[in-house]
């Protein structure tokens, strides 16, 4: 038996290793998390690491873990104001797109293919979800911008379609477990789990945001770990009461980055960073279960139903979905294409391994086929499509200042930047000339990659970026200063 001390000495080793590869390979427009996923295979068995894994048990709790953190994590991280105007059409693509993709794959691969119905619509429901962090992973690492509403329709989308993966792969497993079970019972299951899944990340939600403004711990650092065991918490209760756990822990991280708490800033920080480490995490292990020795005889199957799925699968359930004018076909067009595969179809096939199903060792190594050909082929391309569909926009580096300001709980003031424009008419004022509101101050102007601490008598120029201590109510007063021009 491996000593501890070894154990967290790979374990380490492998976690600094990925993220160092993952540096110096950030632009080659693969998704990061599957960097992650080729070092843990490297490490597996059959590779020169050697080591051999083979707890499903221990996988799929990990699996399960890591995505609590990171739908939470997801959850937090969803700006309610921009997803709001999509919120029907990325439900409707979360449900019925994915339940489309699931019986479309299921068709395919039991017609063609050595398995029956229910098994191939088991392995539709097992890859019917998508990865919001691949899709955005390459899209930060080639500076690609997506145009209108796209970014928080897959943003959103990829986010809630998780649950209902789930539910769908472990509701054909305890059809094919127990054939009594009935699809009216599976209905109905559907509407219980989803219905308590949505009320508990409310209610839950609600109660997390109270508690954090009302606690009064003297520890700012206890504030995130509180915030971490509530929401292992949320997923807990929920699921024991028949709910969808993983719903719910998603709708609660969304109402509490979405409201006034305390230690916002630092909580959202200490969120990303269990996130990418559970998807690291996850990727290494899932990586030392695949024996690339099994992949070979499925090679056929796996890359015959990942071209139905981007090709077919996919853009039906897009255009059925957002079967509404709202989007144009090229961006539905965009919405199927950016379909990437991640961690949770490779988690979910581990289900039927572990219910012992016939077909459930070939469906695993299907299913990896399917994810790293995602994310090959589609990852790698999203650019390209982006700009062929002429849905790319320019990309908005997000400025990093040496200053921040958290408000205290209860004080309508914020910290934001506006930029001098050009034709501005400011332009050459000094500050005190502009007539700011008593209780907006520019703290700091960022000029020629140069931070200045103005004074009063500091004249601005064009291209200058300000930031700004401002009332919420005396917004649109310093939005109409700054949008005076010359004439």
């Amino acid at each position: 038996m491996l000593s501890l001390e070894l154990i967290l000495l790979t374990g380490s080793f492998l976690i600094l290793l990925s993220i160092g590869i993952a540096r110096f390979t950030d632009n080659l427009g693969v998704p990061t998390l599957l960097l992650f996923l080729g070092i843990g295979i490297l490490a597996g068995a059959e590779g020169p690491g050697g080591i051999h894994f083979n707890d499903l048990g221990f996988a799929r709790s990990l699996g399960i873990v890591s995505l609590i953190l990171i739908l939470f994590a997801g959850g937090l991280d969803t700006q309610w104001s921009s997803v709001r105007t999509v919120v029907f059409q990325a439900v409707s693509l979360s449900t019925f797109g994915v339940l489309i993709t699931a019986g479309a794959v299921g068709i395919f691969v039991s017609y063609f293919f050595h398995f029956s119905i229910l098994e191939g619509l088991l392995l539709g429901a097992v890859i019917s979800s998508t990865d919001a962090a691949a899709v955005f992973s390459v899209l930060r690492s080639r500076n690609v911008n997506l145009s209108g509403q796209l970014k928080p329709l897959i943003e959103l989308e990829s986010g809630s379609n998780d649950p209902m993966a789930v539910f769908l792969t472990i509701g054909i497993i305890q059809i094919l477990v127990n054939p009594f079970t009935t699809w009216l019972d599976i209905i109905v299951l559907f509407i219980v789990q989803m219905g308590i899944g949505a009320l508990g990340g409310l209610v839950f939600g609600k109660l997390i945001i109270f508690l954090l403004n009302h606690l009064k711990i003297y520890y700012e650092g206890v504030y995130p770990v509180f915030t971490l065991a509530f929401a292992i918490l949320v997923y807990s209760i929920t699921s024991i009461i028949g709910g969808s756990g993983f719903l719910a822990v998603y709708l609660a991280g969304i109402l509490l980055g979405n409201s006034e708490v305390v230690h916002k800033k630092n909580m959202f920080r200490f969120f990303d960073g269990m996130a990418w480490l559970s998807q690291i995490g996850m990727f290494l292990t899932l990586g030392l279960l695949i024996y690339p020795s099994h992949i070979l005889p499925v090679l056929g199957i796996g890359l015959t139903t990942s071209l139905f799925l981007m090709f077919v699968a996919r853009p039906i359930s897009v255009f059925v979905s957002l079967i509404s004018k709202k989007f144009h076909w090229r961006e539905k067009a965009m919405v199927s294409w950016v379909g990437l595969r991640g961690a949770v179809p490779i988690i979910l096939a581990t289900f039927p391994l572990m219910a012992n199903l016939p077909n459930s060792e070939m469906m695993f190594n299907i299913v990896f086929f399917i994810v790293l050909t995602s994310a090959l082929f589609q990852g790698w391309s999203i650019p390209i499509v982006a700009k062929l569909l002429r849905v790319d926009a320019p990309w908005q580096h997000k400025r990093k200042y040496p200053i921040e300001f958290e408000p205290p709980r209860g004080v309508d003031t914020e910290l934001i930047d506006f930029i001098v424009p050009y034709n501005a008419d400011m332009i050459g004022k000094s500050i005190v000339e502009l007539g700011l509101p008593d209780d907006s101050l520019i703290v700091l102007i960022s000029r020629n990659d140069e931070y200045i601490v103005p004074s009063g008598g500091t004249s601005l120029e064009a291209g200058d970026t300000l930031l700004i201590l401002v009332n919420k109510q005396n917004m649109p007063r310093v939005r109409e200063i700054f949008s005076e021009q010359k004439f």
